[in-house]
């Protein structure tokens, strides 16, 4: 898989965008104990305890999204979940990953739930107002899958996040807002999955993930 590197920088902008916030906030603690001392220790602590927990979830999950390990076939499913729950778990959007999704055949494509993994950080950044992202099965003929149903106030693909999702941007046209859905697609695509996307409903969009059934007897 071959991916620009103007893609790579908007890439590696967007994670470090992503921890910078808790980076700081961990330094803003030290700060205030050094500066101040006493009174407020406990509270520069307790920041400094949240914001280490918050840096080091996000960079277990983006490990998994975008680096080797996600790309194993003995990636754990139920480690998977819990680092996607942890990862949304302090943000504004509830999500609900039943312990049956994905099944047993699908965990087992190579890189099936590392798109997945990619498409929990693309539902979060979907959900700019908060939400709820639930996971469920999915058929499409012979085809299964899992679908991601994205429920909140302006839930929707922009023309733009669009373009990205299906591989239809050009290079020049990506950026930190369109990254994740077009790295997301990149994955999708080399490890021979589909994507389909439907936004008919107002404040809701619907991603399928589908495994294609031919591609199995290649």
């Amino acid at each position: 898989m071959q991916i620009d590197i103007r893609v790579m920088e908007h890439l590696c902008s967007k994670i470090c965008h992503d921890l910078v916030s808790p980076v700081s906030a961990i330094n803003n603690g030290v700060e205030l104990i050094e500066d101040i001392g006493g009174s407020v220790v406990d509270e520069a602590m307790k920041l400094i305890g949240d914001s280490a927990g918050l840096a080091a979830r996000r960079l277990k999950l983006f490990r998994m999204a975008y680096g080797r390990a996600g790309s194993e076939e003995s990636l754990g499913v139920k480690d998977v979940r819990q680092v996607a729950a942890h990862y949304m778990g302090s943000g504004k959007v509830t999500l609900t990953w039943p312990e049956d999704q994905p099944g047993a055949s699908l965990a087992a494509h190579r890189g099936f739930v590392k798109v997945m993994l990619n498409l929990v950080v693309l539902s979060e950044e979907l959900l700019p107002y908060g939400g709820i992202l639930t996971l469920r099965s999915a058929m499409d003929g012979d085809n299964a899958g899992c679908r991601f149903e994205i429920v909140g106030r302006a839930a929707q693909l922009t023309p733009q996040i669009q373009a990205a999702f299906e591989g239809t941007a050009s290079i020049d046209d990506i950026t930190p807002r369109t990254v994740q859905a077009y790295v997301t697609n990149k994955f999708a695509t080399h490890f021979e999955l589909k994507m389909r996307h439907d936004q008919s409903i107002p404040d809701r969009l619907d991603i399928t993930l589908l495994r294609i059934k031919a591609a199995l007897s290649v």
